[in-house]
């Protein structure tokens, strides 16, 4: 029974061919204009914050009373990694993390048990203490920022617009959300003064009740009458700040107004949380959230349009200006990306027509973009988004999908020039190779396989590579087998004098002398093997002396500014430390805006970024430079003035980095039970890592001890007076911090009323002694009378990892240093501390260090699989143990050329650089056994295994040339590209050496394994 051939097949039916052909390009074309538009793949972000606010307790009784609790409860969770926590006066946070490999899918039911387990300890938690709150949504980025501003302009009035111009964008096709950025809550402040309310005789408790009492939303009845119901409703209710200073207050039989012994004024929140400012103005933002199926070009067009009109609606003088736009990233993505697919295609074209001719070239040129359609075509059905990952494996693909192409119709032109008819030379490429080159396609995705099966962040957020590689190669198989012998039919000509071409076609001058050297590697196999192996030694020593990278920084202006001020410090301070950063950037002509955020971190426009938590001493400035050299110029220019401008500051400059969100490149924790112990050891590790050149702004995480008043209460006078530790608390709150008492209706908002002393009164710290305390018999005292003042030093924060204090010493590393390396002449040094710690006291190691050996790790451990893998399609394909194993043996030989390219171009070994190696493997072992295939085809023909070895090699030798020259020259423009950069350098140095030891190298080897002696009478010719 005759093999079914599908390529004959194809050509018996060739309008069908041709339809389907139509409804790929179609399917392509509607496919790129459907697919999403990212700057990066959908990353699941493993963490959840627990947060809970114990006012009035110091860092240390938070942590006992509260983190150290839900800890203990929390460490009962399965697939937990570890705990990571911080307690400051009044607040305690706690950040779960689960375990790398923990699925995705598998997050949100952890997360759900988070909750359930604080739940159930909720009673146990020290009164007074309020949530504990959750916050899992860390992966919501704003597609687009707004910042709106305006001189004149209230924060009340920049509100009342944004909320309007946020109704509206609801209505924009694909915007899933829109928040207000940076508002500032409005409130109505009664200012008092002690000593006014001493002389008047006026209680502060009782005057509360009496404003709480006056604005009271309570029901009044209704009348029933036989015919209809008739609510009854009160008037009355506060509708101004100056309706709360006119309201009588009746107390002891004396009338007052609010106004006679207290200023009551409307204004907002004081002391601010968080503020932005945009361009040295203040601002109110506006962040724009996609769906997760739209497409931000086109989101970015329709809030471009929709902005257009409802501006001319806005008060006059009030700007709308853009301060992240994705949109514009992502426009610029794709059209980096276009330049750098458009030099790959065209470098595999021409080399397709300087080696295979104008018309063969041409079915190659051809099949391409017909291979690249229906790899579009599946993506869009398998719900993979256009984005920096996938865009990247597009580019890196095409260098490896012409090669099936390339074997099938460089076959069939050879058989045409032999003189075969159409029929039988589109046919027969599907019979001698086909599945030879299944088996090859199939080893080239394995290596690519840890990648897809990869269980961490690294591999989650690169899976796309593996993706997209894989559906590209499978179908480039079948455009090999399909429509190549369908282009090659319609294209390719038949040639007269078959017979002599097929006689001198391997008997030019060249294929002689390459048939020359062939046969002396196989005569002299030991000293090839020798050398090969010599070589494979250098090349893995010079890996090891490759630089380290976890992940590369990303290409993006944005220039990011941490300013921390000391613990403790207000936030008017920190204000106005960003307020002198902010005119000395704006007078930066390298910088076109500036946004600031005090009190807290940006918002997350960008995915990949580690967002700062609330802080009163923190201001985060977002500076977009003109370019990236521009960046380079700005960061140098703000370190110097950091460094001689701020001397209380505590700054940071950095860019913004790819892969998963990592805050500090160099980190070394000392964790351990005694928290002075812990001290001491953290100050000796960071004087180790502040002595190493590499690194810059070393610093740890406790950062400084706050100052505080501590009130020692004599018991027996408070007693006495009739004064509680409750009510002088309460008293002292209200005095400086203040006291909601009511709340002021008006239209949808709800204003805080609060009583508080006057401005002078809250910030004299002097004063403290002199502030009136009521007693039990009406009378105010000063607290001086019943109270010890003394100033003490407290923490200011406190971390702890899995219930251990642990302090982390952080820092930058230098330009042109990458932290790996860093971290890794460290921590030769740390070793004299280490051998020297106490029993239970520990020094890890954290960073890119940590998280790149966990990513590798992740990769890594797929490998035994990709061996099982590999070696089952060979069997498959060879059916001769003897001979997998020999082709198996040549997988490693990439590493020669991939080392001493990266050294040769600088170019770090990263994840992406290791995947670049292990996907090697699967190229070279795919020429290897088609080469091996072919040496067993000869010999089943009638030759000798001498000469089978040098015929094969010396026939095979242009299609695996041509394949390698088409994948080598097509990664020349994707090198240039700042994430895939290291991994195309990798598979081109790699590649290149490979490809010349399969011709050279692997005949010798085969000889070796098989013991090859020549035949008697010399090489015989094939026929």
């Amino acid at each position: 029974m005759k093999a079914f051939n599908l390529s004959e097949w194809v050509l018996k039916h060739r309008s069908f061919t041709g339809f389907m052909l139509a409804l790929v390009i179609l399917g392509g074309l509607f496919a790129y204009y459907r697919l999403g538009q990212q700057e990066d793949p959908p990353f699941t972000f493993r963490i959840m914050v627990v947060k809970t606010l114990y006012p009035g307790a110091t860092a240390l009784e938070v942590e006992q009373q509260l983190t150290d609790r839900l800890e203990k409860k929390i460490q009962e969770l399965p697939n937990l990694d570890y705990l990571r926590s911080y307690s400051k006066p009044g607040e305690s946070v706690i950040f779960v993390t689960p375990r790398e490999d923990t699925s995705p899918s598998d997050i949100p039911e952890l997360w759900y048990q988070v909750r359930k387990k604080v739940d159930d300890i909720r009673m146990t938690l020290p009164p007074g203490s309020i949530g504990p709150f959750f916050n899992d949504e860390f992966g919501d980025t704003y597609s687009l920022i707004y910042a709106f501003s305006g001189e004149g302009f209230s924060y009340a009035d920049l509100k009342q617009a944004a909320d309007s111009v946020r109704q509206q964008l609801l209505r924009v096709k694909d915007v899933e959300k829109v928040d207000l950025i940076g508002v500032q809550d409005e409130k109505i402040f009664v200012e008092f003064s002690d000593k006014k309310l001493a002389e008047l005789g006026l209680d502060t408790s009782a005057v509360a009740q009496a404003l709480q009492a006056q604005n009271s939303m309570a029901p009044a009845g209704t009348v029933f009458s036989s015919q209809r119901n008739l609510p009854i409703r009160l008037t009355g209710s506060f509708d101004s700040a100056d309706s709360v200073a006119n309201m009588a207050v009746r107390i002891a039989n004396r009338t007052f107004k609010v106004g006679d012994f207290a200023r009551v004024t409307r204004g907002y929140i004081d002391p601010a949380e968080f503020k932005m400012r945009f361009n040295g103005k203040p601002a109110l933002g506006l962040g724009v959230t996609m769906n997760k199926k739209g497409n931000v070009i086109e989101l970015g067009k329709a809030l471009e349009d929709a902005l257009a009109s409802i501006a001319t609606e806005l008060p006059l003088g009030m700007d709308v200006e853009p301060v992240a736009n994705q949109a514009h990233v992502v426009k610029n993505q794709m059209a980096e990306f276009g330049r750098t697919f458009f030099e790959a295609l065209a470098t595999v074209l021409v080399v397709s027509f300087l080696s295979l001719g104008w018309r063969t070239g041409s079915v190659v040129a051809l099949t391409v973009p017909l291979v690249l359609a229906a790899t579009l075509l599946v993506m869009l059905l398998c719900g993979i988004d256009l984005q920096r990952i996938s865009l990247g494996a597009l580019i890196l693909a095409l260098g490896l999908l012409v090669d099936d192409a390339m074997i099938a119709v460089e076959m069939m032109a050879r058989k045409l020039e032999e003189g075969w008819d159409r029929m039988r030379a589109a046919t027969y490429a599907y019979s001698a190779t086909a599945f030879p080159m299944l088996t090859g396609t199939l080893i080239t995705i394995a290596g690519f396989l840890p990648v897809g099966l990869a269980q961490s962040s690294a591999g989650e957020y690169t899976v796309a590579i593996f993706q997209v590689v894989g559906i590209s190669l499978i179908l480039s198989w079948i455009g090999a087998v399909v429509f190549t012998p369908y282009l090659g039919f319609l294209v390719l000509k038949v040639h007269a004098n078959g017979d002599q071409a097929a006689h001198d076609l391997f008997d030019t001058p060249f294929y002689n002398r390459l048939r020359r050297w062939v046969d002396a590697c196989v005569a002299h196999r030991n000293k090839v093997i020798i050398a090969t192996l010599a070589l494979f030694g250098l090349g893995v020593v010079a890996l090891t002396h490759v630089p380290e990278q976890f992940f590369p920084l990303s290409n993006r202006p944005e220039v990011i500014v941490d300013l921390w001020l000391p613990e403790g410090s207000s936030f008017e301070q920190t204000e106005a430390a960003a307020k002198r950063m902010e005119a000395l950037l704006a007078k930066d002509e390298d910088v076109e805006h500036v946004a600031s955020y005090i009190g807290s971190g940006t918002p997350r426009f960008f995915l990949l970024i580690v967002q700062q938590l609330a802080n009163t001493n923190l201001a985060e400035l977002v500076a977009m430079t003109k370019d990236n050299k521009a960046r380079e110029r700005v960061m140098q220019r703000v370190r110097q003035i950091l460094e001689t401008d701020f001397p209380n500051v505590r700054g940071r400059v950095k860019r913004l980095n790819v892969g998963p969100p990592m805050d500090y490149p160099l980190a070394f924790r000392v964790l351990g039970e005694n928290t002075n112990i812990v001290r001491g050891i953290a100050d000796q590790v960071a004087e180790v890592v502040r002595n190493h050149p590499g690194t810059v702004d070393v610093n740890d995480d406790w950062h400084d001890r706050m100052p505080s008043f501590r009130l020692m209460l004599d018991q027996d006078k408070a007693r006495a007076l009739g004064v509680s530790t409750a009510s002088l608390s309460q008293a002292l709150q209200a005095h400086y911090a203040g006291i909601p008492v009511g709340q002021l209706r008006e239209q949808d908002k709800l204003i805080d009323i609060v009583w508080r002393a006057s401005p002078e009164l809250r910030t004299a710290a002097d004063e403290l002694p002199d502030v009136a305390v009521r007693t039990a018999n009406g009378k105010s005292v000063p607290l001086s009378q019943f109270v010890k003042f003394e100033t003490v030093f407290e923490d200011g924060v406190r971390w702890r990892r899995n219930r251990f204090p642990a302090i982390s010493v952080r820092a930058d590393v230098a330009d042109g240093k990458m932290a790996p390396d860093v971290a890794a002449e460290i921590i030769p040094k740390l070793k004299p501390i280490q051998d020297s710690l106490p029993a239970g006291y520990f020094i890890e190691t954290g960073g890119s260090k940590e998280d790149a050996v966990t990513a590798q790790k992740s990769i890594l451990i797929w490998i035994p699989l990709v061996l099982i893998v590999t070696l089952i399609l060979l069997m498959m394909q060879l059916q001769n143990l003897s001979r997998t194993f020999m082709v198996f043996s040549t997988a490693p030989l990439g590493v020669i050329g991939a080392a001493f390219a990266l050294l040769l171009f600088r170019a770090p070994f990263g994840f992406v650089a290791l995947l670049g190696i292990l996907a090697l493997a699967g190229m070279i072992m795919r020429n290897s056994v088609i080469l091996v295939d072919q040496i067993d085809q000869d010999e089943k023909s009638g030759l000798d295994t001498w000469s089978a070895i040098v015929e094969s090699t010396v026939r095979r030798f242009r299609p695996i040339m041509l394949t390698a020259a088409a994948a080598i020259l097509a990664m020349i423009p994707l090198s240039r590209n700042d994430f895939f950069g290291p991994q195309a350098i990798a598979i081109m140095g790699g590649l290149t050496v490979a490809t010349a030891l399969t011709v050279f190298f692997l005949p010798a080897l085969y000889a070796a394994w098989f013991r090859v002696e020549r035949a008697d009478g010399g090489r015989k010719a094939l026929t």
